[in-house]
């Protein structure tokens, strides 16, 4: 059941959904070559809590840590540990704050230190994908023509569109109807309408779409060990458009 948000849940959404974009805005300092990334998980929980919220990740179904931190291959889901990132990789950082009871998701990947050409090609066409998806968004749309988009862009350039994770609705629950896929067909899936609130969050594969799950259930990366990237907002439809919840003052952290 796809729950549509009054008015005054909107308005604590747009609390959460503002807090998960300052934690991206704050932790970009920090991503460079040598920090570990259970460190930046450090930052990012401390940040979190000193603003009266909750790492949403945090023990949800088991999860052991405030952020997730997914690195060159790692699709989605990594775990933050002591692995030090080094010059030329990609780190995708994933926030979600759960704030006066509604939660807010955003993720961007950055690059540490120096990124090499491909990867510069690859992150652009993520981002710009997940933008011209967003574009869609307006009560009466389907959510097909999200998808469809966003597929058409990012196939259109070689790469590859991940099928075994999506956008989800958001609210109460870090996890709420409806599904967003990434891919699908103009015209189809469920309908639009205002006050719906959902994320949008394509992972690009610069190889083939395949994955599998590492041992710890948990991080999810390609089966032919290409890079994989991933941007992410959360989405209200309005009454004439969309309004990305996870930007400050109508600016973007990415």
């Amino acid at each position: 059941m796809i729950h549509i948000k009054t008015d005054e849940e909107v308005e604590r959404m747009r609390k959460t959904c503002t807090l998960a974009a300052e934690v991206l805005l704050m932790i970009e300092p920090y991503v460079k070559p040598g920090v570990t990334t259970d460190r930046l998980n450090d930052i990012c929980h401390d940040f979190i809590i000193s603003n009266g919220a909750i790492p949403s990740p945090l023990n949800y179904r088991g999860f052991p840590k405030s952020i997730c931190s997914s690195v060159n291959d790692e699709i989605c889901h990594g775990i933050p540990k002591d692995r030090k990132l080094r010059n030329g990789d990609v780190v995708n950082l994933d926030i979600t704050t759960y704030l006066d009871g509604f939660h807010g998701d955003t993720s961007r990947t950055f690059f540490v230190g120096s990124p090499r050409k491909s990867q510069m090609r690859l992150v652009d066409v993520c981002r710009e994908s997940l933008d011209l998806g967003i574009k869609q968004v307006r009560p009466g749309g389907r959510l097909g023509d999200i998808g469809a988009t966003i597929q058409q862009y990012v196939e259109g350039f070689g790469y590859s569109v991940v099928r075994e994770f999506c956008g989800h609705g958001i609210g109460v629950n870090f996890h709420e109807e409806p599904q967003v896929l990434h891919y699908g067909n103009f015209g189809k899936g469920v309908e639009m309408k205002k006050n719906m609130v959902f994320t949008i969050e394509p992972m690009v594969n610069e190889g083939e779409p395949g994955l599998r799950v590492l041992p710890d259930k948990w991080t999810a990366v390609t089966k032919d060990g290409s890079l994989s990237v991933q941007f992410e907002h959360t989405i209200l439809v309005t009454e004439t458009g969309y309004e990305v919840l996870t930007r400050i003052d109508g600016k973007t952290p990415f």
